[in-house]
């Protein structure tokens, strides 16, 4: 994150930095950030990052970044958001867990539709078009039909 702060700085833009007071009282915040924004935990970090992020590129992270980026995919597949999702696939980072993903599918757990809640870029260039270029899908009530009811 700091790579990507510094850069961003780098060429003009604004940082604002979401983090939970547990890692500022550890010193683990971008005391540069133009907007430092601290919240009580990662859950109330994750909610702000939705709420006020117009768009999501996911770097190669550990298990943190795995957690947030299938919240982000959920919320859209729920229809709590319409914002681009990218999964920047650096050196193949993330093709063990798009197979897991193929695998929900054919295993019947996970709906097919859902490849249209993110794109995967190879490269910065394929993540910033797609961002230039999104449209959001429709996701409607897709995720619910074929769904038995709480009472069948």
């Amino acid at each position: 994150m700091k790579t990507v702060a510094d850069a961003a700085r780098a060429g003009g833009g604004r940082v604002v930095g979401i983090t939970p007071k547990l890692m500022v009282d550890k010193g683990i915040h971008d005391a540069l950030a133009d907007e430092l924004v601290v919240t009580n935990d990662m859950r109330d970090r994750k909610a702000l990052m939705e709420e006020r992020g117009d768009a999501f590129l996911t770097l190669p992270g550990g298990l943190g970044t795995f957690e947030e980026i299938f919240e982000i995919i959920v919320g859209k597949q729920l229809g709590y958001h319409k914002k681009p999702i990218v999964l920047l696939n650096v050196a193949g980072y993330f093709a063990p867990l798009l197979q897991m993903i193929e695998h929900g599918i054919e295993q019947r757990f996970i709906k097919p539709a859902v490849r249209e809640l993110y794109f995967v870029a190879g490269n910065v260039d394929e993540a910033v078009g797609h961002f230039r270029s999104y449209r959001p899908p429709v996701v409607a009530d897709k995720w619910f039909k074929d769904v038995p009811s709480a009472a069948e």
